[in-house]
């Protein structure tokens, strides 16, 4: 299929990366920044642009891969109630409805990962989740998104956006609690490496473990002078302890919900 990729980001650099190896071609890449365009597109041997209204035709499919903000905005300048092409948003918090009124053949396709330029990933383990406005555009996004991922799932917006929260709660918040490690450990001239062993047999265990079975830590059965003691290192810093009396909170309030027989109250 040729593909136009709108956007220039972490994400559309990997999809593109994927496209490109699974045979796609690519014909155009788009971003604000012509060096950003640029250093896409010549990975990809797409031709780079920096603005909207410089989209050809020549495209099979436009794979739109930008801030929630500006998606609607660069949906209404790129599609021109275009019948033949289909139009495509990778964004996970997103209705497929924002192109309603401007294309005919729509849909998204959501590869649930966190992305960095830089760092090359397997798609093919990646789980993809689509939407389409027709059976017949579901047909093509269904062939497109299982030439580069072999995980592929059928989910509406609606549903989408509660897989998007879970991944912000999974994956982003847990990476700012990394940040915050990272930050008290700096402060005492300990490096953060030390710690990688343990964020690495935690992902581990949730391959075999629930995320309940596989909580641990004072606030699991609420250590009154463990909590105290951390909170109050965190005197310093209001945010932090705010965010850490809260999570201990709500930790244990989940471990006494399924062994309310086993710990104090909070």
């Amino acid at each position: 299929m040729k593909i136009t990729l709108i956007g220039a980001g972490n994400l559309a650099t990997n999809i593109g990366l994927a496209l490109h190896s699974a045979g796609h071609i690519i014909v155009q890449v788009y971003s604000r920044q012509i060096a950003n365009a640029s250093c896409l597109s010549s990975r990809l041997s797409a031709t780079a642009i920096n603005q909207l209204d410089k989209v050809n035709d020549l495209a099979d499919i436009y794979i739109f891969s930008l801030k929630d903000s500006v998606l609607q905005s660069a949906v209404e300048k790129v599609c021109k109630h275009n019948t033949n092409k289909v139009f495509l948003h990778t964004a996970g918090s997103m209705n497929m409805q924002l192109f309603e009124g401007y294309a005919t053949r729509f849909g998204v396709l959501y590869p649930m990962q966190t992305f960095s330029k830089n760092r090359p990933v397997d798609f093919k383990s990646i789980p993809c989740f689509i939407e389409a406005s027709d059976s017949k555009t579901l047909e093509s996004l269904q062939s497109l998104a299982l030439s580069i991922s072999e995980k592929v799932y059928i989910l509406s917006s609606h549903d989408r956006k509660y897989l998007h929260l879970s991944a912000v709660f999974a994956c982003n918040f847990v990476n700012h609690c990394y940040e915050i490690a990272a930050e008290i450990l700096h402060q005492h001239d300990i490096p953060f490496e030390v710690l990688q062993p343990l964020i690495d047999e935690t992902a581990r265990k949730i391959h075999m473990l629930s995320p309940r079975d596989a909580q641990t830590g004072p606030a699991v059965r609420y250590d009154k002078n463990v909590i105290e003691a951390q909170r109050k290192l965190l005197a310093d810093s209001p945010l932090w302890q705010e965010i850490y009396e809260r999570m201990s909170a709500s930790i244990h309030r989940t471990a006494i919900t399924n062994k309310p027989n086993h710990y104090d109250k909070l």
